[in-house]
């Protein structure tokens, strides 16, 4: 596969943060595989629709390994999310065997025993967000709760100390950057490096967190080395904190932007909060772009021969939105059932922290309008830029007033 001029080139422009760019619809129209050249001006195949998407996440002939890595099509410049991942030849069974080491720490109970701490270090964020605020001066809803809260509970989940949380902070951002060359991968290499550092704190000191359990797999599995803990712990991290950081911000700006929404879910927060998480979930789309896959062998998918090698970018955002399976596709309704978006991704492939994220939103909208009943924007919306420098794009600021 060769990318050509007349291809698409991803991200593609949107109106705003909260819509995807038109060009996905019309591009689904054409059929529900196309081709397009990534960022990083590489072939490959956009997946539009929601059953194509579903298809390649359970089709074992797709990963994210390459089986020629250095020939492999790019998404972008970034550290992570954008290169072929992992040994072609043992991939799958690398993959599960990760997913049965996290278990445990993403087990039903330890979530449950997080929720309510997720609780307390939320109205610490809010204390905070109370302090920032001088008259009728905005307050960087971002800054203070949509950045902070993520980065916290991950950092508990993994085991990182809590003076340290600013090093992940500066290190995630540079991690996932499309514009800084090298700096990118040498960010990573620093991540691989201070985990390597606290592995072995663990192995002396081991506790109730991620990190611990992992080390511990390691007296079971020597071949279990610390780069594959940090390589884990790099990805917890990105998703973990990026991912449900945007998804916040993107979330208060759905409600903030519709104030009838807002009043709503104040009116009744328990009964209504489930439903707005999960549109949010839907609609939330903050980069643009999408997970890449390579195919393993030859296939087809949507009417569309792909060979062995090419590069598949999975636009879940424009899935999310197929009004073959979403009626209404484009509109906010926290009242949509069924609701089966797949911003979790698919079969084996649904991440492991969902349940992580999904108490963090509800947590995050089941009382941020009770501590700030009369919460408001202090910007129009299409004024707040969409950082297209970074992987998992979002906004920098969320300016509100109250």
């Amino acid at each position: 596969m060769t990318a050509t001029t007349d291809t698409p080139r991803l991200p593609f422009d949107r109106p705003s943060v909260l819509e995807i760019a038109p060009l996905f619809e019309v591009l689904r129209r054409q059929g529900p595989v196309v081709a397009v050249t990534t960022p990083a001006g590489d072939p490959a195949w956009l997946v539009t629709g929601f059953e194509q998407v579903r298809a390649v996440f359970t089709d074992p002939r797709f990963g994210r390994s390459h089986p020629a890595p250095e020939e492999a099509s790019a998404l972008s410049a970034a550290a992570i999310l954008s290169r072929p991942q992992g040994d072609h030849e043992t991939e799958h069974a690398e993959h599960a065997r990760m997913r049965r080491l996290l278990v445990p720490a993403f087990s039903a109970n330890r979530i449950r025993r997080l929720a309510g701490h997720v609780q307390e270090l939320a109205d610490g964020c809010f204390d905070a967000m109370d302090r920032a605020r001088h008259e009728d001066e905005p307050v960087d809803l971002h800054e203070h709760l949509s950045f902070p809260l993520p980065v916290l509970v991950i950092c508990e989940l993994l085991g990182v100390p809590y003076e340290d949380r600013g090093t992940f902070r500066v290190l995630s951002e540079r991690m996932g950057r499309m514009d800084i060359g090298d700096g990118a991968d040498a960010a990573l290499d620093e991540f691989a490096g201070y985990m390597s550092r606290l592995a072995a704190v663990k192995r002396r000191q081991p506790a109730q967190d991620v990190v611990s359990d992992l080390v511990r797999a390691q007296a079971d599995d020597p071949s279990f080395g610390d780069g594959d803990v940090a390589r884990l712990a790099a990805g917890l991290l990105f998703a973990g904190h990026e991912t449900t950081s945007n998804r916040i911000d993107l979330g208060v700006l759905y409600l903030l932007t519709d104030l009838a929404r807002r009043d709503a879910l104040a009116a009744d927060p328990e009964g209504r909060v489930h439903g707005v998480v999960e549109e949010i979930l839907r609609l939330a789309a903050p980069s643009g772009l999408g997970v890449l896959r390579y195919a393993h062998d030859d296939v087809e998918i949507g009417g569309v021969a792909i060979a062995r090698g090419d590069a598949v970018v999975l636009a879940l955002g424009a899935a999310n939105r197929d009004p073959a399976v979403f009626p209404a596709a484009g509109t906010f309704d926290p009242d949509r059932k069924p609701n089966s978006h797949i911003s979790f991704a698919y079969g084996g492939w649904f991440c492991i922290g969902a349940s992580l994220a999904r108490t963090e939103l509800r947590v995050v909208f089941g009382s941020l309008l009770r501590r700030f009943p009369g919460l408001r924007l202090a910007v129009p919306v299409d004024e707040l830029e969409v950082r297209t420098n970074r992987v998992t794009g979002g906004v920098d600021r969320v300016p509100v007033l109250w």
